[in-house]
C-alpha cells in the first residue's frame, strides 16, 4: 500500500526527529567501541552508518520537497 503525500510528509518529520538522534547515538557508540580510531576509520564509520540509516527510508523522503500532487489547483 502506497503512502499518501501527507502521510509521507508526516513520517519524514517523525523519522528526522527520532531517527537522526538515534543515528548520532549509534555513531558515537560505535566509535567508542573502537577506542579512538584513526581519522579514516572514523570517516568510514560515519559514511557506512549514514548510508545504512538512509536506505530504508528512501521511499518516504522521495518527492517531499515538491508540491502536493493530490492537491486541487
Amino acid at each position: 500500500m502506497a503512502l499518501s503525500y501527507k502521510a509521507r510528509k508526516r513520517w519524514a518529520l517523525v523519522i528526522l526527529l527520532v531517527g537522526m538522534p538515534a543515528y548520532v547515538v549509534a555513531c558515537v557508540t560505535v566509535l567508542n567501541w573502537l577506542d579512538r580510531p584513526s581519522f579514516l576509520v572514523e570517516l568510514l564509520v560515519y559514511i557506512v552508518l549514514g548510508i545504512l540509516w538512509a536506505l530504508p527510508f528512501k521511499f518516504v523522503f522521495k518527492g517531499i520537497g515538491q508540491p502536493d500532487p493530490d492537491a486541487e489547483k
